[in-house]
């Protein structure tokens, strides 16, 4: 019977005995009191979700994959995926390295990679789900505005939200500036997207209640190539749910609102 073992003593060997995480952490004001015994605490029960909730879904998520309804355009992942990204929720895995004015817990980011260490190589499948709400978050963090950060920080840091990134499109590969989808102002400052992505993970599915999409485009007075490239926030709202992506290469058409997030300068 195939079964997962954490890897605690090899990562509490690189944290503690290698790095010396503890005592660099007092050097940084917000981590100061983050002990070895605190991080060893959280590592213990994030192998035990890894091993114990996500290891075994790897039977489904090979025997049944994903499965688009052509009528509504959903997809639903499949048995238990659901289930365990409410646990994960529910067990504040979503937050652990979040800010704290956004709702999250705020421990060192070298926590959570070695969390997602234990979640990626026990199950790879189920991992991309909340895998790229981490990178949503940050880019948010980073570069939105008041109003994003406000909308949108605190549902991906719960995991009420999950997040995407929409790049590339079917005629591009790497080359990104040979992007072709249109972003168009309107008279409330969003913009009107249309425009076709292609290789989105976890770009649709039933695990969450919304998906927050990073989408790249094109302005109408954008110069060629990557230099004309600016970055907007869409959210997957229940009435556009026209994303759907299933089989080896993911695709979808659509057109809807956005929010400038980086504008070509």
């Amino acid at each position: 019977m195939p079964s997962y073992v954490p890897p605690l003593r090899d990562l509490q060997f690189v944290l503690h005995e290698l790095l010396d995480l503890e005592n660099e952490l007092k050097a940084m004001p917000k981590h100061a009191e983050t002990d070895a015994d605190t991080i060893n605490a959280v590592l213990e029960e994030g192998g035990k979700f890894a091993a114990e909730v996500v290891f075994p879904l790897n039977v489904s998520g090979d025997e049944e994959g994903c499965k688009l309804d052509r009528d509504t355009h959903e997809v639903k992942a499949p048995a238990g995926f659901k289930e365990a990204y409410k646990k994960y929720v529910e067990g504040g895995w979503a937050a652990l390295s979040a800010q704290e004015e956004y709702g999250g817990q705020g421990l060192p980011f070298v926590v959570n990679q070695c969390f997602f260490e234990m979640l990626n190589s026990a199950n790879q499948a189920w991992t991309m789900y909340p895998g790229l709400s981490h990178g949503a978050h940050a880019c948010l963090s980073a570069h939105g505005s008041k109003e994003q950060k406000d909308m949108y920080l605190p549902k991906l840091t719960s995991g009420e939200w999950t997040g995407t990134m929409c790049l590339t499109e079917p005629h591009c590969g790497t080359d990104l500036g040979m992007l072709r989808t249109k972003a168009e102002p309107q008279a409330d400052g969003t913009y009107r997207l249309t425009g076709q992505k292609i290789f989105i993970s976890a770009g649709e599915h039933d695990l969450a209640a919304n998906i927050v999409h990073l989408v790249l485009a094109r302005l109408p007075d954008a110069p060629l190539g990557s230099k004309g490239i600016s970055l907007f926030v869409v959210l997957m709202a229940p009435w556009v749910s026209a994303m759907a992506f299933i089989a080896a290469v993911w695709s979808t058409r659509w057109a809807f609102m956005a929010m400038p997030l980086a504008r070509w300068c």
